[in-house]
């Protein structure tokens, strides 16, 4: 991928969760921090130059986490007799900056395991933030400020993703040191994420060396063109028309459709920006059972000698 067109995908990802922490009903709370007893440590290290510990707050109705430090996996896994194989690595959104945990997370991961896919929730490693909710919301501000110039066009504030990469990697790693233990066939493994988490995703599927996923779900991710590899797994893109980072832009997947690879993309009238599973009123709440009929058509869902 041009690295231009991921400063500009990733810069937009960022805008965008920087404005919707400050929309009119986003009002941030300090929340305590949750027990999070089947949370893996992944072991790939800290955050350089990071002077504050992992917090929670409240926000939009749901738990979100920031500053975090040390990475881990969250396995969501299908009820005894009931897996089908299949395996995704959720990632959640936040302009890596906080995750939402819950809403791009677990409560995905939950459905996913409904379905009989094993899932795994990736609490990635973030930028710092300041350790007092007034500095977090004042830095967001600065950054969001600072993300557009006098003629609105996105700067260049690309974060580094050097260890949300590595922990994506680590991840993938573990699902596969332990796929007998966890039901997972590592052919049926793919990967899903929302905003930054699309943003990773995409970062995962074009630059890492070592993971080969068998499918990718961007949801609401950055619609910028990209460059394609000739083996680049299949993909499912969900985005709404009234989202900050779609702006009429049908670039990715029209670089997977020229590459030649299957692409499948739903374009919903509305929903906003970080919807999760959907909101009732709202059309992109039917986003979910298409993903799982794309995995079920495409075979994802079967066992290799059931196809």
């Amino acid at each position: 991928m041009p690295m231009h067109s991921l400063r500009f995908a990733l810069c937009a990802l960022l805008m965008a969760t920087a404005t919707l922490a400050h929309g009119q009903d986003g009002t941030i709370q300090p929340h305590p921090t949750p027990a999070e007893p089947r949370a893996i440590l992944l072991g790939t290290g800290g955050v350089e130059n990071q002077p504050a510990s992992e917090t929670w707050f409240w926000q939009w109705g749901q738990p979100m986490a920031r500053n975090i430090t040390t990475a881990t996996l969250t396995p969501f896994l299908p009820a005894p007799g009931k897996g089908n194989g299949a395996a995704v690595l959720v990632a959640p959104g936040g302009g890596f900056r906080w995750l939402a945990l819950n809403h791009e997370g677990w409560a995905v991961a939950q459905a996913l395991a409904d379905k009989g896919i094993a899932a795994f929730v990736l609490k990635y490693r973030l930028q710092p933030t300041p350790e007092s909710l007034d500095g977090f919301k004042d830095a967001m501000n600065r950054t969001f400020a600072a993300a557009g110039s006098s003629s609105g066009t996105p700067r260049p504030l690309m974060p580094d993703l050097s260890n949300p990469l590595a922990d994506a990697e680590a991840a993938y790693a573990l699902i596969h040191s332990r796929a007998k233990e966890w039901g997972v066939d590592t052919k049926r493994l793919g990967m899903i994420g929302f905003s930054a988490g699309a943003g990773l995703t995409m970062h995962a599927t074009l630059n890492s060396k070592t993971m080969k996923l068998a499918f990718i779900g961007p949801i609401y991710g950055g619609m910028g063109p990209v460059t394609v590899p000739h083996d680049a797994p299949p993909m499912f893109n969900v985005i709404a028309t009234d989202d900050f980072l779609f702006r009429g832009q049908f670039g990715v997947v029209k670089s997977w459709h020229d590459a030649g690879r299957p692409v499948e993309f739903h374009l919903f009238q509305n929903g906003g920006h970080g919807f999760g599973l959907g909101y009732p009123g709202k059309t992109a709440q039917g986003w979910f059972p298409l993903f799982v009929n794309w995995l079920d058509v495409n075979g994802w869902l079967k066992a290799p000698a059931a196809r």
